[in-house]
C-alpha cells in the first residue's frame, strides 16, 4: 500500500555524485600554520632546514632532562642510510633541524620518526598525554653555500 504525498515534507534537492557543491572537499583548519600542499622536491645533494612546532600547553622544551633523552633517541634514529640529522637547536616552543635526506620520501620517513620520538620523549619527561606537534613540519631546501652557512652559523642552529 502506497501513501499519497501530502506535501508536508520539503522537497529535497539532488546534487548527484561528485562535482562542485557547497561544503564539499577537504576541511581547512584556519589555525593551521602549514598548508597541506605538495612539498618541494628534495635532492640528496642539498640539506634541508626543518622546523617543528609544538602545541600550546606543552611545557618549554629547553630542559636538561628532555634534551638528554632527545639526544639519545635521535642518535638511534639518524643512523639510517637515507636520512641524517646534522644539527638541531631546541627553542622553548619549536625545534630547528638541519637534515640530509636521499629524496623526499626519505625526508618524510625521517621526519616522521624524529617527530614521533620527540612526542614520546616530551610526554614521558613531562608525564603528560596527548598530541605534542602542532602542525606538519616546515622545511626549506638549502641550495646555495650561503644558505647553508647562514643555517649553520645562525643563533637558532647551534
Amino acid at each position: 500500500m502506497q501513501r499519497k504525498a501530502t506535501g508536508s515534507q520539503p522537497k529535497r534537492q539532488h546534487f548527484g555524485w561528485g562535482g562542485k557543491r557547497v561544503g564539499a572537499g577537504r576541511k581547512v583548519d584556519p589555525a593551521s600554520g602549514e598548508p597541506h600542499l605538495r612539498r618541494t622536491d628534495v635532492a640528496s645533494r642539498y640539506p634541508c632546514h626543518v622546523t617543528l612546532k609544538v602545541c600550546d600547553g606543552v611545557p618549554s622544551l629547553r630542559t636538561a632532562k628532555l634534551v638528554r633523552r632527545l639526544e639519545r633517541s635521535w642518535a638511534a634514529a639518524s643512523g639510517r642510510g637515507d636520512f641524517r640529522l646534522v644539527r638541531y637547536a631546541i627553542q622553548a616552543n619549536h625545534i630547528h633541524l638541519l637534515v640530509e635526506a636521499k629524496d623526499a620520501d626519505a625526508l618524510g620517513r625521517g621526519m616522521t620518526s624524529l617527530g614521533a620520538r620527540l612526542a614520546r620523549a616530551v610526554n614521558r619527561v613531562f608525564e603528560r598525554t596527548g598530541p605534542v606537534l602542532k602542525d606538519r613540519y616546515r622545511h626549506e631546501v638549502l641550495t646555495t653555500k650561503t644558505q647553508v652557512r647562514n643555517a649553520l652559523h645562525c643563533d637558532k642552529c647551534r
